[in-house]
């Protein structure tokens, strides 16, 4: 397995909690996976999802087939599904969405719009959900030390 953050290392390495590249993937494809849903899933099952590609259209509608799938044959129902944004945020390298801004300022640390366009989609994607308010932020100062921003 790969593209794993170290600030994820507590909790990916046995696959419990859904890792970052998952949920990039659950937003490419519009599926909105519960927490329960994954750990409903075998480990086998999970593993697939880590590895299987989303990164073109037709790949996002069969991972996301897959994934409704296996959350029917596991509870009976469908996951929910999210708008896909045709423009993701964690895709545009020129603006630093504002709420990282504001994250970092918290830890003193202005983030250089060039380090920033620099960072892998997933880097992007990882601090903008890091970021969310309504998110546990204590891996946000971890993944900006990861990724070389403090």
């Amino acid at each position: 397995m790969t593209d794993f953050f170290q600030f994820e290392a507590d909790f990916v390495e046995s696959l419990r909690c859904i890792p970052l590249l998952v949920r990039m993937k659950l937003d490419t494809c519009g599926v909105k996976l519960k927490l329960n849903h994954w750990h409903e899933f075998t480990l086998e099952e999970r593993e697939i999802l880590v590895n299987k590609s989303c990164s073109t259209p037709s790949q996002a509608q069969e991972y996301g087939d897959l994934l409704q799938q296996l959350v029917y044959q596991k509870t009976g129902e469908y996951a929910k599904t999210l708008t896909i944004d045709p423009h993701p945020l964690w895709q545009k390298k020129e603006i630093i969405p504002s709420q990282i801004v504001e994250k970092a300022q918290e830890f003193d640390i202005t983030i250089d719009i060039n380090k920033w366009a620099e960072l892998t989609d997933l880097q992007r994607f990882a601090l903008i959900k890091l970021s969310r308010p309504s998110h546990e932020n204590r891996n946000f100062l971890p993944a900006l030390k990861e990724f070389g921003l403090a």
